[in-house]
C-alpha cells in the first residue's frame, strides 16, 4: 500500500510544480510586454536614452544600443518609423509629434561628428556652421557664417514660443559665441567644443546660466 500512496504524491506534486511553472512563465510574459508598453523599446539598431516613462533629463545625450529581441506582435506599428521611436525616446515627448523624418535623419548621421573650429563637414565642425546645414537642407534658409551674425539675422522669441527649427544663442565666451538649433521639450542639437554634435537640455546648469535667446530665421527677418 505505501508504493501506490506514494506514486500517488509524486504525481500530485508534479502537476503542483508544472502548474507554478506555468503561472509564472505568464506572468513574465505580462511583465515583459507591460515593459514595452510604457518604455517603447524597440529594435533595429537604432539606440536609445531614455524612454518615454522616465523623468525629464537634464544632461546631454549619450547614446547607448537598444536591447535585442522585443515581441512585434506586443505592440501594432503603423505609420511610425524607427527614427521617430528613437528620438522620441530622447527628446522625452509623443512619438506622434515628431513627424519632421527628415530633420530627425539628418541629426542622426552628424550625431558625435567633433568639433573643429571652423570646420563644416564629417571631419570637424563648428557650431555655427552645423546650425547653417541644419537649416538649410531641412528649411531652406541660408543663414550666415557665424553665430554674431546668425543672431542678429534672427526675429528674437521667448523660449517657451520657440518652435522646431529655431534657433537658440548663448553667451559662452563674452557676447554671442554659440548656437545650437532647437527640437523640442527643451532639448536642442549642436556642436559643442567639448563632445561635438550632440543633443542637450537648456535647464542644464551650464546652457541654462549662458542662454541669451531664441531667434527665428525667416527670409523676412531683419538685423536687430
Amino acid at each position: 500500500m505505501k508504493k501506490p500512496f506514494f506514486y500517488f504524491i509524486l504525481i500530485n506534486l508534479g502537476l503542483c510544480v508544472n502548474i507554478f511553472a506555468q503561472t509564472r512563465k505568464d506572468d513574465i510574459k505580462d511583465k515583459k510586454e507591460l515593459k514595452f508598453l510604457e518604455d517603447i523599446e524597440i529594435n533595429k539598431n537604432y539606440p536609445k536614452i531614455i524612454s518615454s516613462s522616465s523623468k525629464k533629463s537634464t544632461r546631454s545625450i549619450k547614446i547607448t544600443p537598444l536591447i535585442e529581441d522585443v515581441s512585434s506582435s506586443s505592440v501594432e506599428i503603423e505609420n511610425t518609423t524607427l527614427i521617430q521611436f528613437k528620438y522620441a525616446q530622447i527628446l522625452d515627448v509623443e512619438v506622434e509629434l515628431l513627424k519632421n523624418n527628415k530633420l530627425y535623419l539628418l541629426i542622426d548621421q552628424w550625431l558625435d561628428t567633433r568639433y573643429s573650429y571652423g570646420g563644416s563637414d564629417k571631419s570637424g565642425i563648428d557650431c555655427s556652421s552645423f546650425a547653417g546645414i541644419v537649416e538649410k537642407e531641412i528649411y531652406d534658409h541660408d543663414l550666415p557664417r557665424n553665430s554674431r551674425q546668425q543672431y542678429r539675422a534672427c526675429e528674437k522669441i521667448s523660449i517657451a514660443d520657440a518652435n522646431e527649427g529655431d534657433l537658440v544663442f548663448f553667451n559662452t565666451r563674452g557676447g554671442v559665441s554659440h548656437v545650437g538649433v532647437y527640437l523640442a521639450n527643451g532639448y536642442f542639437v549642436h556642436a559643442s567644443t567639448s563632445s561635438g554634435v550632440i543633443i542637450s537640455n537648456l535647464e542644464e546648469n551650464y546652457y541654462k546660466d549662458r542662454f541669451l535667446s531664441a531667434g527665428r530665421f525667416s527670409t523676412e527677418s531683419k538685423e536687430n
